[in-house]
């Protein structure tokens, strides 16, 4: 294999993990926005620094008083906070299980649906040339 088509490979499977990573963090903030997170977008250049120097895509923990707030970063997509409360935070749990089992149940469906096709029906020169 030349050079120029490793490069071409390199290049098209980090685009492929770029696009799946936004898929993620699209699906996660999507969750996050049903379960009653409050989204707040960095305006200001201080707003936008904060955000970058906060653990990215993740829920974090934070004591506020007598309370604990969840915070989701985003200095990258949205360049945006996710900030929601205990009851928030357990809206999200209950809504990433349900999304994951819905995911679960999806793909055993297809799969299913492939093993019902009639492969030798087409013939080989459908499929290969």
């Amino acid at each position: 294999m030349t050079l120029r088509r490793l490069g071409i490979l390199w290049l098209a499977a980090r685009l492929a993990a770029c696009a799946s990573l936004e898929e993620k963090v699209q699906d996660t903030e999507q969750l996050l926005a049903a379960a009653g997170f409050k989204i707040n977008y960095a305006q200001t250049a201080e707003q936008q620094a904060n955000v970058k120097g906060m653990t990215q895509y993740k829920l974090v923990a934070h004591p506020k008083g007598d309370k604990v707030m969840y915070v989701y970063a985003d200095a990258n997509i949205c360049r945006c906070i996710y900030v929601g409360d205990a009851d928030a935070y357990a809206r999200f749990q209950k809504l990433a299980v349900e999304k994951e089992i819905a995911d679960e149940q999806r793909q055993a469906a297809e799969t299913n649906l492939d093993a019902t096709m009639n492969w030798g029906m087409w013939g080989p020169g459908l499929w290969w040339p």
